[in-house]
């Protein structure tokens, strides 16, 4: 077994008397696709934003790829793709320029971009949309150039925060399909979903509520373990044992 390419121990944090995360803990392989998932208030994007450097815990430890986010140096912190829920991309700008824009900040040099910029605006399907301003895409046309934009330093760790949240049917599952072939190439992901159909999708999951790892697994095995028809049900039962 490889070394884990995530480790979260015992992270927690507050803001001001509020506890956000109260001790979470978990690992993330090469090549697997695991799931935070919870309600809105549960800790999944503290957690998420501790795993990225965005911020410190107060307690415990993260490591990325290797490296300690915050303090990592910018060639490590390049092994790292990001995906905030929302105000990633600057809105005036369009398509094109926003995959310019952060090819810049990455430091990638004139040959990679354009050739991650052909695999990705292929990948994504937004190749036709180019010169279309991030402001006036769907929900799901924004998220595709948003998971663009944070792989284009070929990150070997990817950290989406609810990726589909506000997307429809159709650019939910080509979401979903894109992350699967990032996985299936070697690549960690960490998706925060509260979408139960969405966490039986990911190899393991942690169930986030209150700041804690109720539950942690495979989905189907935890749902024999718990005798639960449903996902849903499995997570409505974790949080009544732990009320």
């Amino acid at each position: 077994m490889t070394e884990p390419m995530v480790i979260a121990a015992g992270l927690k944090k507050r803001f001001g008397a509020v506890p956000a995360l109260r001790g979470v803990s978990f690992s993330v392989r090469a090549g697997e696709l695991y799931g935070l998932v919870g309600p809105d208030g549960a800790g999944k994007t503290t957690t998420l934003r501790l795993l990225s450097g965005v911020m410190g815990p107060d307690e415990g430890t993260v490591s990325v790829a290797g490296a300690v986010p915050l303090t990592a140096d910018p060639e490590v912190r390049r092994r790292l793709g990001y995906m905030p829920q929302q105000y990633s991309l600057y809105g005036d700008l369009s398509i094109d320029e926003n995959l310019t824009f952060f090819a810049r900040l990455f430091g990638l040099d004139r040959a990679t971009f354009a050739a991650q910029r052909a695999r990705l605006l292929d990948i994504t399907r937004l190749g036709r949309f180019v010169g279309r301003r991030a402001a006036a895409l769907s929900g799901g046309m924004y998220k595709k150039l948003a998971l663009a934009c944070a792989l284009l330093p070929k990150p070997s760790v990817l950290l989406l925060d609810e990726p589909t949240n506000g997307v429809d049917p159709v650019s939910r599952r080509e979401l979903w399909a894109l992350l699967f072939e990032l996985v299936d190439d070697g690549m960690a992901v960490v998706v925060s979903t509260a979408y139960m159909d969405e966490a039986e999708r990911c190899h393991r999951v942690g169930l986030l509520h209150d700041g804690r790892v109720l539950l942690e697994g495979v989905p189907g095995e935890l749902m024999a373990a718990g005798g639960s028809e449903t996902f849903e049900d499995l997570f409505l039962d974790a949080v009544r044992r732990a009320a």
